[in-house]
């Protein structure tokens, strides 16, 4: 099994009355990552911890050297949201957002649906993993295939998938091969819209600590008037 070490931390934030953001987190099945509950819809705190739970239950159940159905993972998670939502707020649903990763055969395996985000550092240099699935990201797609799409600037961060979706969301996977002193860091929106990739590359590279990363990154988004709640994941790869 690979050799690693991972922390996290969540904060509320100065202004959410209550916070949305979940972990997903477990060094026995080497599962990390995040979910963050849909604003502006009711229910962000249940839909984001039933997305973790059946998610962790999954990738526990199926055993730590099991090669992994991500998309079907995933799409049970999905299916979960949105009957939980057919209960609490049968008009609207409730929606979370999700990025995780699970080593496995000397690699991350990523699952991406929303705007939460995975990045990874090596050798000084940080790659972000993920595309936000937001209006304004779509609008960019369906316009390099020659289509024409208006939006309004207040749509332009609205999601365009979240788990708990009705119609299964399509899910961005894809595997990233792993080296000795590779780092990878999962976070809310809460933090990546008040952290540049600049600083996120400074922030992940110095530390030897993962608990340290979190903390450093987190305390930046307060720092910067904590308007969301903050929560990162942090990961060093030991020996894959």
């Amino acid at each position: 099994m690979t050799i690693l070490r991972a922390a996290w931390l969540s904060n509320i934030g100065s202004v959410r009355k209550e916070n949305e953001d979940r972990v997903l987190f477990s060094e026995a099945a080497q599962l990390f990552g995040v979910a963050d509950g849909v604003g502006g819809l009711p229910g962000g705190s249940e839909a984001a911890q039933k997305t973790t739970d059946v998610i962790t239950a999954a990738v526990l159940e199926a055993g730590p050297e099991a090669e992994l159905d991500l998309q079907a993972i995933v799409t049970a998670a999905n299916e979960a949201v949105a009957m939980l939502g057919q209960r609490i707020s049968p008009s609207s649903g409730i929606g979370s957002t999700l990025t995780l990763g699970c080593v496995r055969g000397g690699k991350m395996k990523l699952a991406h649906v929303g705007d939460s985000r995975a990045y990874s550092w090596r050798g000084g240099e940080i790659a972000c993993l993920t595309e936000d699935h937001t209006v304004e990201n779509e609008a960019r797609r369906r316009r390099a295939r020659g289509e024409v799409v208006y939006y309004s600037e207040a749509q332009r961060g609205a999601l365009t998938r979240c788990i708990g979706q009705t119609i299964p969301p399509e899910v961005d996977l894809s595997d990233v091969p792993i080296l000795a002193g590779d780092r990878f860091v999962f976070c809310t929106d809460g933090v990546t819209r008040l952290v540049f990739e600049r600083e996120m590359r400074e922030i992940i590279g110095k530390p030897h600590d993962p608990a340290e990363i979190a903390r450093i990154l987190v305390e930046l988004a307060l720092q910067r008037g904590g308007p969301d709640n903050a929560t990162v994941a942090a990961v060093i790869i030991d020996s894959p």
